[in-house]
């Protein structure tokens, strides 16, 4: 059984050379440094992983270049030993690495466990005939071998300038299985900070590599912050690189101290950068952190209001029932004295007559308390419609008080309730516990994006959250019902943006004989 170990590649430039014809290409942003930022196309290629297991003798395995070098090759023997994989490889046909770039002095070996590990075996330099050796170990046992141009050799973070990729052989010993690993490589270019102008690296016969190297490590350092975020390191590198300047000056042909101080600047400058990004991250983390707790802060005083806003309406409320039900002893303490009196005028007349104008009383009362109560109505709905409209948009009709809700209440493709959202439906629940015998049908609505079945499950969900919480602020749980009607009754036309934000919304619609019905319908434009 085949192991496909698929990598997720880093690129900010046209990768139309070394992207192979079964690769897929995908886009993301990926935060940089504060003097650095690159984008990242995310190319998915696949190489084959062996899991080598512990047996005796040895596997070979060959490497063959990738579309970048194509005349490159290679070999490798891999044995498995006490607690250890150790790699003898060997390669041929290497051209300069600067031949992708100014920035890139050397090759890697990787190797690359099955989720995406990446772990540095070693720096590949070139000899002579363009061929190289080199022997490593790894505590790995199962994964693949590439190489890439790398700045310098003790970079954490592969490049995506891949050149050789391994490739079983038919005697390849171990087991392989088909596997999704993926992991990001440094972009071409991403070693460069925006906006920096790279000297191209002219490469002397009497200076050795290592110190070119720590060259590029105290730029790629600077670059991603190492001064501001890791100053005791970055200084430390500094201090090594002034050594290492001046033991090219002085003795430029004695190779030993200037390699040693320069690997060890290479080295110093590659931590200084690891904890300039890992602080960086971390300041990041810590911002999003205080940021979510302001915002949960400000809900909960939002809620407070609402609440106190909640109880002054139910006092209220209370206030005005106790002034009706005053108001209406009196009316029929009123009724009762002005029937006794007409009845006692009564006795001049004829009993005939006296029971016809008892009859014409009777009904004219009828009457005007129909039309009293009708005015009631009225104006109780009238005043629900303004205090309503205060926190949302609401509109009358022959189905009742229509408030709207637009979908910016929600996050996009959710029916979470956002902070605002909440708020403005605390204060509207407030309001509603404030006349009893209402009905609230809460209906949800979308736009024709996406699937019919989808836009019904989004627009059903939306409109059960908008009622749970309603119950959940001291609304009538059986006053309060809530449907989904998907995208089947648009508002407004669905060819064009604003035509499909006006679609996206939930409404409430407020009804119940307490509020009667309006005498004129209106057919404002608010959705």
């Amino acid at each position: 059984m085949k192991r496909i170990l698929v990598l997720a590649i880093g690129s900010a430039l046209s990768l139309g050379a070394f992207a192979q014809a079964s690769s897929q290409t995908t886009t993301v942003l990926v935060p940089a440094g504060p003097a650095s930022t690159y984008r990242v196309i995310v190319i998915n290629r696949s190489v084959e992983a062996v899991n080598y297991q512990h047996r005796s003798g040895a596997s070979d395995v060959d490497f063959a270049g990738t579309a970048l070098l194509p005349t490159a090759d290679g070999k490798a023997k891999v044995r498995s030993k006490r607690g250890t994989m150790e790699v003898e490889a060997e390669f041929g046909n290497l051209q300069s690495p600067t031949t992708f770039g100014g920035e890139y002095l050397t090759y890697v070996l990787w190797a690359i466990s099955p989720e995406g590990r990446a772990v540095n075996l070693g720096e590949v330099l070139v000899g002579g005939n363009n061929r190289s050796k080199l022997t490593a170990t790894t505590d790995l046992q199962a994964f693949a071998l590439i190489v890439t141009a790398e700045p310098y050799y003790a970079v954490r973070q592969p490049s995506n300038v891949v050149v050789l990729e391994n490739v079983i052989r038919v005697d390849t010993k171990g087991t392989s299985e088909a596997v999704n690993a993926k992991y990001e490589l440094m972009e071409r270019g991403g070693y460069l900070p925006t906006g920096y102008k790279f000297d191209p690296v002219v490469l002397k016969a009497g200076l050795p590599l290592e110190f070119y190297e720590a060259r590029n490590a105290m730029r790629i350092a600077q670059s991603e912050g190492a001064e501001t975020y890791a100053a005791a390191s970055y200084n430390h590198a500094a201090e090594l690189m002034d050594k290492a300047n001046a033991c090219a000056v002085v003795n430029p042909r004695n190779d030993k101290p200037l390699i040693a101080i320069s690997r060890e600047t290479v080295q110093t400058a590659e931590d200084a950068r690891e904890i300039a990004v890992k602080k960086i991250d971390e300041e990041r983390q810590a911002n999003d952190r205080q940021a979510s707790s302001d915002a949960l802060a400000s809900s909960q005083a939002q809620t407070g209001d609402a609440t106190r806003l909640k109880e002054q309406a139910q006092s209220n409320a209370a206030i005005a029932q106790a002034d009706a039900a005053k108001a209406q002893a009196d009316a029929t303490k009123a009724q009762a004295e002005m029937a006794a009196n007409q009845a006692a005028s009564a006795t001049a007349v004829s009993a005939a007559q006296a029971d016809a104008e008892q009859s014409r009383i009777v009904a004219r009362q009828a009457q005007e308390g129909e039309h009293q109560a009708l005015s009631d109505k009225a104006a109780m709905r009238a005043q629900l419609s303004e205090q309503l409209n205060l926190i949302l948009e609401t509109r009358d009709s022959a189905r009742g008080l229509i408030v709207s809700m637009s979908d910016v209440l929600f996050d996009t493709g959710r029916y979470s309730l956002k902070p605002g959202a909440r708020e403005k439906l605390a204060k509207v629940a407030g309001i509603l516990i404030a006349y009893p015998g209402l009905n609230i049908e809460v209906g949800g609505y979308t736009d024709n994006v996406g699937g019919d079945d989808m836009n019904q499950t989004l627009s059903e969900n939306r409109a059960g959250a908008v009622r749970e919480y309603l119950v959940g602020q001291g609304v009538t749980a059986n006053s309060v019902s809530a449907k989904g009607f998907g995208n089947t009754l648009p508002v407004a036309s669905n060819d064009n943006a604003a035509g499909r934000q006006e679609n996206r919304r939930v409404e409430l619609v407020v009804s119940g004989d307490a509020i009667g019905s309006p005498a004129t319908v209106t057919t404002g434009s608010l959705r």
